[in-house]
């Protein structure tokens, strides 16, 4: 499945309102929930690291610390993610207070690459570009869920990474 990068990336944007959502639905299956969540979640953001963010930033569409700031808000939104996962237990007031943190990490994220990335790639890349790098982006964010990225093992690993990168 491919298309226009800007409107698969909201559509994942969507997707991770609607998980979080079951995730604190006592009547949900919240451990499937968080399950597809963390998977891609971390799918999206590595895809849009590895191909959006670079070609958008030579297309002019964004500049580097827009594209920097989106790599940041990743990592805060791993290290929330990594919070819950080791939590495990939904049922604990812990695992809802790690949720509402991730909750948060993921709504400022969106909100703000929606405006200040998203928006501008809209009216300033081709809609030709859009499709090409919308099959990249999937390519990309399938690569990694066959990978198992939503892992626990595989979010420490991006979270210490990023935690080496930034000292």
């Amino acid at each position: 499945m491919a298309g226009d990068v800007v409107d698969l990336i909201l559509a994942d944007h969507r997707k991770f309102e609607s998980l979080l959502r079951d995730v604190r639905d006592v009547e949900a299956d919240r451990e499937a929930a968080l399950s597809e969540l963390s998977a891609t979640l971390v799918a999206h953001a590595e895809a849009e690291e590895k191909e959006v963010y670079p070609k958008l930033r030579r297309k002019d569409a964004i500049d580097k610390e827009e594209a920097e700031h989106g790599k940041e808000e990743h990592a805060e939104g791993h290290e929330a993610l990594l919070k819950v996962l080791e939590i495990g237990d939904p049922d604990t007031d812990e695992f809802g207070e790690a949720i509402e943190e991730l909750t948060k990490e993921l709504a400022h994220h969106m909100d703000e690459e929606e405006r200040t990335v998203l928006n501008p790639a809209k009216t300033e890349i081709a809609e030709s570009v859009r499709q090409d790098l919308g099959l990249a982006f999937m390519e990309e964010r399938q690569r990694q869920l066959d990978a198992d990225c939503g892992s626990i093992e595989n979010v420490r690993r991006l979270v210490a990474a990023s935690d080496a990168a930034s000292t």
